[in-house]
């Protein structure tokens, strides 16, 4: 164990870890079953994350490869910190290679979430984005995830070239979680180009699972909404 691992497990609150093991759906046949919490509150994991900025890359991996949840989280953090703070195009490059080989331990919808945009995102903005097509067919949950919510970078950026070929890549997928994950997007690029989105809207809403768009729609007027709802747009 290494020192940082010690000094984040005397912050430990065993209530918090056991409501966790709900919220983040851990029982057999659920999509985070195994995952193990501590109890920690996110603010306190982003300011150690802050604070340990200088740990090393292969502590830093130790974090990512834990059984913990929120050392997982910790770890992660402090990589994109890492890249965050850093100019150079080849460590940039190694950073990016640390993530992208750690998939395994991206595991659920919040390290994902909170990661991936501002590491695999940063990173292919001026790239070739390829791999992101790959990793939309992947058979593994968490990867497809990755490769939609990348996307929110991008779409900050007001580039929308990818969110909607990769949206309808993932159309026909059968977890709650891509659902939310598409929705979540096609919402976001609606607040950057409502024309580009409603043209998409229009051609596949009828092929959305409800969830995801009920996600997409959200921020339209309620009498828009309720036509997509109705399907009579």
């Amino acid at each position: 164990m290494i020192e940082i691992q010690k000094t984040f497990r005397q912050l430990q609150d065993s209530s918090r870890a056991i409501s966790n093991l709900k919220f983040f759906k851990t029982a057999k046949g659920e999509y985070g079953y195994g995952d193990l919490f501590l109890g920690i509150r996110m603010p306190l994991i982003r300011q150690l994350a802050k604070d340990n900025i200088g740990l090393s890359l292969g502590n830093t991996k130790t974090l990512i490869k834990s059984k913990y949840h929120e050392e997982r989280m910790l770890g992660l953090i402090i990589l994109v910190n890492k890249y965050a703070k850093c100019s150079q195009d080849d460590k940039r490059e190694k950073l990016y290679q640390v993530y992208i080989s750690h998939f395994k331990y991206i595991n659920n919808w919040d390290l994902v979430d909170v990661t991936c945009p501002h590491i695999v995102g940063k990173h292919l903005i001026d790239r070739d984005r390829a791999i992101l097509y790959q990793w939309a067919q992947s058979d593994d949950l968490w990867t497809k995830r990755i490769s939609m919510i990348t996307n929110w970078w991008f779409v900050r950026k007001g580039d929308l070239q990818d969110v909607f070929q990769i949206a309808e890549l993932l159309l026909g997928d059968e977890h709650d979680l891509i659902h939310k994950a598409v929705g979540w997007m096609l919402r976001e690029a609606g607040k950057k180009d409502m024309k580009r989105t409603e043209i998409f809207m229009t051609q596949y809403y009828r092929a959305m699972p409800r969830t995801m768009l009920r996600y997409a729609i959200e921020q339209y007027p309620e009498t828009k909404r309720q036509k997509y709802l109705k399907g009579k747009i």
